[in-house]
């Protein structure tokens, strides 16, 4: 049993301080963009500390808490953490206003870092697995929920001035944050927020993001899930690129797309069919069953429009697209349930739809990623008919984000670190879901793995899942399963999608869809050297 969850307080504030050490370890490094990587830490340092005051000052103030925890070193760790947290606002102050380069600047960086590197280890060393042990799980739960709530109403500038206290600091964040939000928007500075300032993306990526991040998104982990899914995504960044530079097409052009539903385990499921122009094969098209990406949480048919165009067209298929419920309405196994159903479906009947049964194979992003392999375990296990090929594009293959690309990509864009635990809190609210051989790929014995279809397994480099899309490659292979495993260096997570602005995204999707060719079409060799009897 994982003992501190995604939504946990201590999660939540671990979550925060890795996304910061990673910018730290950048501006130490002369790495990225320094104005804009300063101003990040600004912002996600001035939320943080707010909701610290707000949260979990008074929790520690509580005098069933303050008998156990306020005598000796652990209260003495306390008193010296509100000390050091008027320190850090003093100095996120000075960065604040100040030019990179300036001396108070750089001084004020130094103090920073050092304070909030100090904090975090006493923090999470000490003051948080005593609160845990004082408190219980469901009490860290529920504070987890306020500090999120504290985060979304707080300043985005620092206020070294207000009294550090819980009280000063709700009553005076509320018209603060108000006058931030407004000063961030006319300086243009929330137009850098959710970009990715790292100096690692090539440039057609980083242009992409920094369309994306002046759109003004909000950081997704401090929302409610309603408002997440109205920020701006990196699809409407795209289309304002397209837009800009005069494309007449809004998407591109398929010879029809139709909606029809099924009966699924929740009611009517429905499925969305891309077909190719001018493919009218007697024996009906192969088809590509395609589950978009979005943490269970987010993402729709219309915003993962762009990837089931690109791959109906390149392959020549019929791609049929699954909306798969979505937590926290309908949190796991709805989604996994969804897309298991809407499988054996289109196996028994792709030819009602024009397709060939015979020849089908399942792809997903991320969450979809999964939800393909989580499908084709279940189909096994079952001794049923497997789909030819599994396309894995960064899949989720794990809850657990403590090392490698949940470490060194914490700070990326669109997708980082805290947001990883933000969809698993909502995703799967019962820690048992954590572990489910659903979800929990990457525990699954090699033996478990083996007769599944051959996989196309994609990763990137600017992405928290990277490792473990790795890992989860190399564990196929290890089954006996064989497996293509195609790498970008420079590129975000999401980008797969974006063949209209990316280069990179357009040579992506021409690969998948020559692997997609070869066991449709089994009559020669594949790229990668399978045998093509599938």
């Amino acid at each position: 049993m994982i003992e501190v969850l995604p939504g946990d307080i201590d999660r939540a504030i671990n979550d925060d301080h890795v996304l910061l050490d990673q910018l730290f370890r950048r501006l130490e490094t002369g790495q990225g963009d320094r104005r804009i990587l300063a101003d990040q830490v600004v912002y996600r340092i001035s939320m943080h500390l707010a909701a610290e005051e707000q949260i979990l000052d008074p929790v520690f103030d509580e005098p069933a808490v303050t008998d156990r925890l306020t005598a000796g070193s652990v209260g003495e760790l306390i008193k010296r953490g509100r000390d050091t947290r008027q320190r850090i606002k003093e100095a996120a102050a000075e960065i604040d206003r100040s030019r990179p380069g300036n001396l108070d600047f750089e001084e004020a960086l130094n103090h920073l870092i050092a304070d909030v590197r100090r904090q975090a280890a006493e923090q999470e060393g000490t003051l948080l697995p005593a609160l845990r042990a004082t408190v219980g799980p469901q009490r860290m739960a529920e504070l987890g929920a306020q500090f999120t709530a504290a985060k979304y109403r707080a300043p985005t500038h620092p206020h070294p001035q207000t009294p550090n206290t819980s009280r000063s600091s709700r009553l005076l964040g509320g018209p603060a944050a108000l006058v931030d939000r407004l000063r961030d928007r006319t300086s243009g500075r929330r137009g850098w927020f959710a970009t990715d300032a790292s100096g690692l993306l090539e440039p057609q990526s980083q242009a992409l993001l920094d369309v994306f991040a002046a759109l003004g998104p909000r950081p997704t982990e401090i929302l409610e899930p309603a408002e997440a899914r109205r920020q701006p995504t990196l699809s409407d960044a795209v289309a304002r690129i397209r837009t800009a530079r005069g494309d007449l097409e809004e998407r591109e052009p398929v010879d029809s797309v139709f909606d029809f539903a099924i009966d699924g385990p929740g009611g009517q499921l429905t499925l969305r069919v891309y077909r190719p122009t001018s493919a009218s094969p007697a024996g009906g098209l192969p088809v590509l069953i395609y589950l978009n990406a979005g943490g269970w949480v987010v993402g729709s048919l219309d915003t993962y429009d762009a990837t089931p165009r690109a791959l109906c067209n390149k392959e020549r298929c019929l791609v049929v697209a699954v909306d798969y419920r979505h937590a926290p309405e309908h949190p796991f196994p709805a989604a996994h349930d969804d897309v298991l159903a809407a499988t054996r479906w289109l196996l028994d009947n792709a030819g009602e739809i024009g397709g060939d049964p015979g020849r089908i194979a399942i792809a997903g992003e991320a969450a979809g990623g999964n939800m393909a392999v989580a499908t084709c375990l279940q189909l096994r296990d079952a001794g049923q008919r497997l789909p030819l090929l599994q396309v894995l594009i960064y899949p989720v293959t794990s809850v657990t984000i403590d090392d490698g690309s949940g470490v060194d990509a914490a700070d990326a864009a669109p997708l980082n670190r805290p947001m990883l635990s933000w969809f698993a809190r909502h995703a799967f609210p019962r820690p048992e879901m954590l572990g489910d051989p659903r979800v929990a790929l990457l525990d699954l014995p090699v033996q478990r793995l083996a007769g599944l279809p051959p996989a196309v397994v994609l990763t990137v480099e600017r992405d928290p899942l990277r490792d473990q899309g790795q890992a989860f490659a190399q564990r196929l292979r290890a089954a006996g399963v064989p497996v293509e495993h195609i790498h970008y260096d420079g590129v975000p997570h999401e980008f797969f999608g974006m063949g209209a602005v990316l280069d990179v995204a357009e040579a992506a999707q021409d690969r998948v869809a020559a692997e997609l060719h070869t066991v449709f079409n089994p009559s020669g060799q594949s790229s990668s050297g399978w045998p093509t009897g599938l």
